[in-house]
């Protein structure tokens, strides 16, 4: 099947003309009827001589239904704009027009009707000049009598050639259908109907319905009015939904596939027909059916962050209308991020202009990637762009120059860190996750490379040892041969001066590892910590401190902090407040 859309000023024949072409009246309502004005939008159909389907959204052609006429318009892939020959281009003529140009529409027809009453040719002409300076460009012309019928043949030939133009849809896809319709049938209960642009519909499936984020189950299909088991976009489609009442669901809601899109109420936006200043603060966002509250806040001169009343179901690519309530201005925007960074911090909103500036329209998966530093493959996926970038762990990908700033970035943390907590095993890999902001653990371990290193959950730097400047070693060879005999009895401050080892001398063995600095004042050897390890490991366990001091034969200021080195460097736990054990024997 495919779907067009009716466009033009009030009573240029649109209803008319759609009553010639399919047999069906347009107009629901009885007052549409009884006025010979369309006020809603109005659905029939057709079948072609190739023997293909074609639906129409007829959409009100007054100014005061603009709203209606957006909501037919939006979700449809071709537009059918209709002239009247004995009036020309009209005010509403230019208003559709101006809508279909912001949303992008590239497939279209010209048809102007009432030829039994004023030759066309003027006003084909006048309409060709404004057609073509849009996205529609050169498009055919026809000329029709929806009283005689002359022309209606050669419409639908012109027709099929439309068709022919149009590219074919994703069956594949995910589904977002638009509501435009929401009623109930005695016996079968809520009925929904829209214009489905793409993906497949199946009696059974599961949807959400947005922006309420209900689960639904399609109980029932129809398709130009025959039920179906599955219907595929383009298509007009109803849908007997199960699990919601007809107050729940409104024209302007969405059914989605769940799980594959993006529901949000922030986006960054570039905008077509008008620049960001341009705009009033509040404004409203036409897409597919629906009419959302927005605030416009200016970023470049054609970019803008939106901030809408009520989430809607956005894709990078997609493409609106934007109205200012009162005005008959209308801008178009396409949706370059529906994930953007927060603007709460001091130059941010500068710095997205500069950026959104240079972006490809639509922008790539790899140009979002490059913003946001880290996404996962189904991220980019819901968000409507194609898988790219460097994959680093599971299915996180990385842009390469954020991931390599971010391993500079660890780097310094692990070092920094170890210069503040010197008896400490390591930077916690928690700690590092909430420093460099990052949303999953596994993006810290895959960060880690040499000379960094993860253990026990935490990571070191291993570097070579520096060398110790001659004064600092040989003052260290004096303290291992004084503690020979007794290598727990760590020399007083007083000593350890005596002996060459002053504060900046101690903190330099430290970091060269010749010495274990267990608190201020009190140094160890380096193989003390085997050796501690050694022979606690044979006393009985769980051991008290006053037991462990009696075992290493030292004082008190000495074996409390030794203890806790144990304890941080995963040789002992504690079993209770006065008691430890060797780790080997808690296993």
């Amino acid at each position: 099947m495919h779907v067009v859309a009716t466009a033009g000023h009030v009573d240029h024949g649109k209803s008319t003309l759609v009553r010639a072409l399919t047999g069906i009246e347009p107009d629901r309502w009885a007052e549409e009827r009884r006025r010979g004005m369309t006020i809603d939008l109005g659905f029939a159909w057709t079948a072609l001589p190739s023997g293909r389907e074609l639906a129409f959204v007829d959409v009100p052609g007054h100014e005061r239904f603009v709203s209606n006429m957006l909501a037919g318009i939006g979700p449809v892939p071709a537009v059918m704009m209709v002239v009247a020959a004995d009036e020309g281009w009209m005010p509403q003529s230019a208003e559709h027009l101006a809508v279909i140009d912001a949303l992008g529409l590239g497939h279209g027809l010209l048809v102007v009707t009432r030829c039994d009453r004023e030759d066309p040719e003027l006003a084909i002409e006048e309409a060709q000049s404004e057609i073509t300076q849009t996205c529609l460009g050169q498009v055919e012309a026809v000329a029709v009598s929806g009283k005689t019928g002359e022309g209606i043949g050669d419409l639908v030939k012109a027709l099929e050639r439309l068709v022919d133009s149009l590219p074919p849809p994703s069956a594949d896809g995910p589904v977002r259908l638009w509501i435009d319709r929401a009623f109930t049938i005695k016996g079968m209960g809520t009925v929904v109907t829209g214009t489905l642009p793409s993906g497949t519909v199946t009696i059974g499936d599961e949807l959400v319905l947005i922006p309420s984020g209900r689960r639904v189950r399609v109980r029932g299909l129809e398709s130009l009015k025959r039920r179906v088991d599955s219907v595929s976009g383009v298509a007009r489609v109803a849908m007997n939904l199960k699990g919601v009442e007809l107050g729940d669901v409104a024209r302007g809601m969405a059914l989605v596939t769940p799980d594959r899109w993006n529901s949000t109420k922030t986006l960054d936006v570039r905008l077509r027909g008008a620049t960001a200043g341009e705009l009033a603060r509040e404004c409203i966002l036409h897409m597919g059916s629906t009419a959302t509250a927005v605030r416009v806040r200016r970023l470049g001169t054609d970019t803008a962050r939106l901030t809408l009343s009520a989430p809607l179901p956005l894709r990078v690519g997609d493409r609106a209308i934007i109205r200012e309530p009162g005005s008959r201005r209308v801008a178009g925007l396409t949706v370059l991020d529906v994930r953007p960074p927060s603007l709460s911090r001091r130059g941010a909103a500068a710095a997205a202009a500069r950026e959104l500036a240079d972006w490809p329209d639509p922008p790539t998966g790899g140009v979002l990637l490059r913003r946001h530093g880290f996404l996962t493959q189904d991220d980019l996926t819901v968000m409507g762009c194609e898988p790219a970038g460097q994959r680093v762990s599971g299915d996180w990908l990385v842009d390469a120059e954020h991931w390599k700033s971010l391993g500079t970035d660890l780097s310094r943390a692990v070092s920094e860190y170890a210069e503040r907590n010197p008896l400490a095993p390591g930077f916690p890999v928690e700690s590092a996750r909430q420093l460099l902001r990052l949303p999953d653990r596994r993006l810290v371990e895959a960060l880690v490379r040499p000379p960094l290193q993860l253990k026990a959950n935490r990571i070191h730097k291993t570097a070579a040892a520096p060398e110790l400047p001659a004064p600092v070693a040989a003052a260290v060879r004096r303290l291992e041969e004084e503690l020979k005999s007794t290598p727990f009895r760590a020399p007083e401050a007083g000593r350890l001066a005596e002996l060459g080892l002053h504060s900046k001398a101690v903190i330099a063995a430290a970091r060269a590892g010749a010495l274990i600095r267990l608190a201020e004042g009190v140094v160890l050897p380096a193989g003390a910590e085997d050796r501690a390890v050694q022979i606690l490991s044979r006393i009985s366990q769980p051991f008290t401190a006053s037991e462990a001091r009696s075992a290493l034969d030292t004082s008190r200021r000495v074996v409390i902090p030794l203890l806790e080195y144990l304890d941080s460097r995963g040789h002992t736990v504690r079993v209770d407040s006065s008691t430890r054990r060797m780790k080997a024997h808690s296993d």
